[in-house]
Order: structure tokens, then sequence, then C-alpha cells
């Protein structure tokens, strides 16, 4: 079990994330967004937002995308090799171990899951892909 410092909401971090609406770790680490952390007895928790390079040519409500072309600073800051959307509504807490999260093989934050952060200049595209997800 690896002992990595917890992660901060906003950071994008390697993540096993399930097959929903399974809660085992999927089968392939893939970007995903963190939105909660909770500090518990039996370990931390973190709730995670779902991240997929497929898809991007249409956004849904609950959805969100950090490309290349898009935003430069906030594609780099973030961290990812592929344009992402993030997806509000595939949004599951997860316990904070290598069971779901994973080191990047590579490791621009050193031997932890974060890859990156979320660039200030995608704070409003966020929340409001936020509010939109029971749309």
């Amino acid at each position: 079990m690896a002992a990595w410092a917890l992660p901060e909401p906003g950071d994008i971090v390697w993540c096993r994330f399930p097959n929903l609406p399974r809660r085992s770790p999927g089968p392939k680490p893939r970007p995903a967004l963190v939105c909660g952390v909770t500090e518990r007895e039996d370990g931390a928790a973190v709730a995670v937002a779902y991240g997929t390079s497929q898809g991007l040519n249409r956004l849904h409500a609950g959805e969100f995308a950090i490309t290349k072309h898009g935003s430069p600073a906030a594609w780099r800051c973030a961290g990812l090799s592929f344009d992402t959307k993030f997806d509000f509504k595939q949004s599951v807490e997860l316990p904070w171990n290598d069971d779901f999260f994973a080191v990047p093989a590579h490791a621009p934050c050193g031997q932890h899951p974060k890859i990156g952060s979320l660039h200030a200049s995608m704070m409003q595209a966020a929340q409001a892909a936020f509010r939109s997800r029971s749309g």
C-alpha cells in the first residue's frame, strides 16, 4: 500500500476508474479530476470525475474539456498527454490507495498519482459543467 500525500480538489490524478456501477478498479489508468477529499478513520477517500480522450467533438451536460489548442496553458498545467474531457455525471468516491490510483510512467509530480492541476482559466467551465450535471 502506497503512502502518498492526499491530493487536493482541482488536482488531476492517474486513476483506475471503475466501470460503473461496479466498484472494482478499472482495467487501465486514466486521468481523473479530484472533486473532494474525505479523511476517515479507515483511510482517506477521494471523489473523482471521469476523464476520457474520446468523444471530444460533443460535450454533454456535466462535461468540460481541456484541449491543447483551446487553452494551451490549461492543457500543460493539467499534465495531460491528450485532449481530455471530464464528466461530472460519472463521478465516484474511491479509497485513496494503490488499488485505484497509480503513479504514471512519466511521473511529473514525483512518485505520486498526481499528473497536474486544473488551471484557473478552466474554473468557470468546470463549475458550469458541475452545475449542469443533473440536466
